[in-house]
């Protein structure tokens, strides 16, 4: 006898249970007007034989996929070796956990990845999505409009403001970073270069607009633009040394540019923070106390953000308020705020 054989039926809860076939579907799928000592004897009996509802049987009566697509817009080579996807997951994947929902992991390498996603998506097989790490000129948003699924995004979209229906969450990138560049100017720090993440997304521009907010006469020769990789922070930090030997600060816009950075610095014999101080920014555990030295930086809860992203979409796909919340009142969007993490290196 084969297991899908032995696989026990709604019939045998039902005759388990002493109720009928439809009451049990109405228990098993979420449905409403079933007395509560009978809920309790067919949960009993899923529990007792290990029924497990048939998924497609199931979606049919629901209309539901128990599912979630996470949709993120960078290739695998650069979503396995940035921390930050993997603390975003994990909160996203808690989440979806704790209310029973599968996660779909969808990732982007070019326009044809970019097409198959929303071709995914269009054909019905999630209920939601939750998509980060945009682009300004993404074809995504587009594609997912057009497949009429719920979405929200992670990261201020910079075409959404102010669009009607556009949730994300995000960090205030902006305040963060004037955070970061006062606590530099408050060490006595004069001649402070920033290195950009990449300026198509509006995570960097944010940054970049709170480092001209503390120091809106900088020489544009101390802003060198980056790509929130290592390797990107080690190239823009040898083109601002060469430029302005004399910089004695650094704030870079992820804590993955300031390790660039620091490798640099060392090379060239200068002492952080002595010579050069540096600030990053995510508090990425296992990037900013691995540093040498250690790397003050400015925290974003990302594994928090992760999971109101799922919160706010989940909230969306079963409306019913709860205690004190009336159904509809999920915030456009949501901006957590930041801190700053002192450690040696500035």
């Amino acid at each position: 006898m084969t297991d899908t054989a032995q696989r026990p039926t709604l019939e045998a809860v039902a005759a388990r249970a002493g109720v009928s076939r439809a009451t049990v579907s109405r228990v098993v799928n979420g449905g409403d007007g079933v007395r509560e000592t009978l809920v309790e004897r067919v949960r009993q009996a899923v529990e007792e034989l290990g029924y497990v509802p048939n998924q497609a049987a199931r979606s049919l009566v629901t209309r539901r996929h128990d599912a979630v697509a996470v949709v993120i817009a960078e290739p695998e080579t650069r979503v396995f070796a940035d921390p930050f996807f993997a603390l975003q997951l994990r909160g996203i994947s808690k989440e979806l956990t704790a209310h029973d929902n599968q996660l779909v992991l969808l990732l982007t390498e070019g326009r044809d990845d970019h097409a198959r996603v929303g071709r995914y998506l269009a054909g019905g097989h999630v209920d939601g999505a939750l998509v980060f790490s945009l682009h300004l000129d993404d074809p995504l948003p587009g594609l997912i409009q057009g497949a009429g699924v719920p979405t929200v995004f992670g990261g201020r979209p910079g075409w959404g403001d102010g669009t009607p229906g556009v949730q994300y969450v995000d960090s205030d990138n902006r305040g963060g970073a004037r955070e970061a560049v006062r606590h530099l100017v408050g060490l006595g720090r004069t001649r402070i270069a920033h290195i950009t993440g990449a300026l198509d997304q509006t995570s960097a521009v944010d940054r970049l607009e709170g480092f001209r907010d503390v120091m809106p006469d900088a020489d544009p020769r101390m802003v060198a633009e980056g790509d929130f990789t290592p390797a990107g922070g080690e190239r823009a930090m040898r083109e601002l040394l060469d430029r302005c030997p004399d910089l004695d600060a650094v704030f870079a816009a992820n804590d993955l540019t300031a390790a660039g950075a620091l490798r640099v610095l060392r090379e060239r014999g200068l002492r952080v923070p002595d010579d050069v101080a540096v600030i990053g920014f995510d508090d990425m555990l296992p990037v900013a106390e691995q540093t040498d030295p250690p790397l003050t930086t400015i925290r974003q809860p990302i594994e928090e953000m992760g999971r109101l992203m799922a919160r706010l979409l989940l909230r969306r796909l079963d409306p019913r308020p709860t205690t004190g919340q009336e159904a509809g009142d999920a915030p456009a969007d949501v901006v957590v705020p930041t801190t700053l993490v002192r450690r040696a290196s500035a």
